[in-house]
């Protein structure tokens, strides 16, 4: 059982924040979130796109922003949960809450935070028979430990940013790589795309493109994943694995039914502290709504700061907040 004051569902940029306004008032933050590292859709989808709406920064990358934000709460020790989904929440007869998640992985907390952008990410998942009787034997949607594909044949399939990186990382870890593609281009960096056709003119990886995915081999354990190319002929490969990258969709996922208002997707909040009307648990950030809401990343931090002062009150109920000032060599000081 992990014990903090503070959990915080979602650590892209708003959560990350969370920590820091949290840490400001002494109070500790464990975070989950279903993606297998921290910065949310800023690290997942567009790490290097430009934003030009935070404060101090004319233009940050995004992965700069999150990385500096990881600086940033270092002070404070966060601990992480990541690659794991919340399935369960279950109050308790003080008012907290022990959440579970989709790896069993417990959680005490007295306040939830509920920063999850636009909700947990899911795979787009291919059209394939038998596809979930292979899930974790074999067929899976992200790479949370490159090691477990040395030595392995792997078949990456897509044509975006994610499967161009990883073919071009596990080509010097796997056995042998083949990227699939149903197009001839990529929608990835060009420089990627570069390096990927270099690696198949060179023999270090196999590149099949303009075909599909159409069937799975295997007897309790993948072994085999058979293509179709646009002469409609069959391609059978032999594979430990199967990686099919074809992006993430955003949904509320489990928290759906945890009995908060639900508009359109998103959780309806009160704007004097982000409280979701269910006690004990507060919305931050692109998933909750409210008249006059505005998507933006600064908007978000906005409300992390408001939303802890008063969660302050749940994790320290006989503290009153108040702050003295000091000087210390003529500077002001908590």
């Amino acid at each position: 059982m992990i014990t903090t004051d503070i959990c915080i569902i979602g650590a892209g940029p708003v959560g990350l924040f969370a920590v820091f306004e949290a840490g400001l008032l002494k109070m500790r933050c464990h975070l989950i979130d279903a993606l297998p590292q921290v910065g949310g859709q800023l690290s997942e989808i567009y790490p290097q796109k430009p934003i030009y709406d935070i404060p101090g920064y004319p233009e940050v990358k995004a992965q700069e922003l999150v990385d500096n934000l990881m600086d940033q709460i270092k002070p404070f020790n966060p601990t992480f949960s990541l690659g794991e989904r919340v399935d369960h929440i279950a109050k308790q007869t003080d008012g907290s809450y022990i959440l579970t998640t989709s790896d069993k992985t417990k959680v005490h907390a007295q306040v939830i935070v509920i920063a999850g952008g636009l909700g947990c990410f899911e795979p787009r998942k291919p059209v394939l028979e038998n596809l979930e009787s292979f899930e974790g034997k074999g067929i899976t949607y992200m790479v949370k430990n490159p090691e477990t594909f040395r030595d392995k044949k792997v078949i990456l399939a897509g044509g975006g940013d994610s499967a161009l990186d990883w073919a071009i990382f596990l080509s010097n870890i796997a056995e042998r790589v083949t990227l699939v593609h149903r197009n001839e281009t990529f929608r990835g960096a060009p420089d990627s795309a570069a390096k990927v056709f270099d690696l198949a003119n060179n023999g270090k990886i196999d590149l099949i493109l303009s075909a599909n995915l159409k069937s799975l081999g295997g007897n309790g354990k993948l072994n085999s994943v058979t293509l179709e190319n646009k002469a409609k002929e069959e391609i059978i490969i032999d594979a430990d694995y199967l990686i099919p990258l074809f992006g993430l969709s955003p949904k509320l996922g489990p928290i759906a039914d945890w009995g908060l208002s639900i508009d359109k997707n998103a959780i309806e909040v009160d704007t004097r502290d982000y409280s979701t009307g269910v006690d004990r648990i507060y919305a931050i950030g692109d998933i909750n709504t409210y008249e006059g809401k505005l998507k933006l990343i600064l908007c978000g931090f906005h409300e992390a700061a408001i939303m802890m002062h008063s969660a302050f009150k749940h994790v320290y109920p006989d503290q009153k907040l108040s702050f003295k000032y000091t000087t210390v060599n003529g500077v002001n000081a908590f």
